[in-house]
């Protein structure tokens, strides 16, 4: 019993502390991908302002993270690391000049494959995180929309800000579904330490 509620703390406390933050961040992937589709022709030269506040948020979400609860050394890193390229490529969408919003489809593409392989691989590596299942899934869904959006030529601008704002969608739902999965585990293993 001692040794489950040592394993079963931390990780009941990371969910309860943690849903919140994904459930805003998927939100806000959810309203910005939107944004972009209802109004792709205004939104291209807006876009990269927008797509730098998500990903400031984003970044600053996952360096609290980082820093306060996490409960294991592999989670506090790939935390850290995503938050600042996050952050990076946030500041790096400030820029007005039209190159940036195309070089910002290679940076968001690389930012979502980097953070799906690390949620793909804390979930892989650590069995008792809650909401395993939606987390792999959204690792999946995440990588390879960043192989999409590397890989695949995108020959104009409005083509870009229309699949960048599908995949926000997408990934924005998968997180939102992954916040209320991680928040049902949580209330589950209160119930199991109860």
């Amino acid at each position: 019993m001692t040794t489950n509620t040592v394993v079963g703390s931390p990780l009941t406390a990371l969910a309860k502390k943690t849903w919140q933050t994904i459930l805003v961040t998927g939100l806000l992937a959810v309203v910005l991908g939107i944004i972009v589709l209802v109004w792709p022709g205004p939104s291209l030269l807006v876009a990269g302002v927008l797509f730098g506040i998500y990903m400031v948020a984003s970044g600053i979400f996952q360096l609290i993270a980082a820093f306060t609860h996490l409960p294991s050394t592999s989670f506090r890193v790939l935390s850290f690391i995503s938050g600042v390229l996050s952050l990076i490529i946030g500041v790096f969408c400030f820029r007005d000049d039209l190159a940036s919003i195309v070089l910002l489809g290679l940076w968001i593409g690389i930012s979502w494959l980097f953070r799906g392989v690390a949620v793909l691989f804390a979930a892989l590596s650590e069995p008792g995180v809650p909401g395993r299942g939606a987390q792999i899934f959204y690792g999946i869904i995440s990588a390879l929309a960043g192989v999409v959006l590397i890989v695949w030529p995108i020959s104009s601008i409005a083509t870009l800000v229309w699949v960048v704002g599908i995949f926000l969608i997408i990934i924005g739902v998968m997180e939102v579904i992954t916040a209320f999965g991680v928040r049902k585990d949580a209330h589950l293993l209160d119930q199991q330490m109860g």
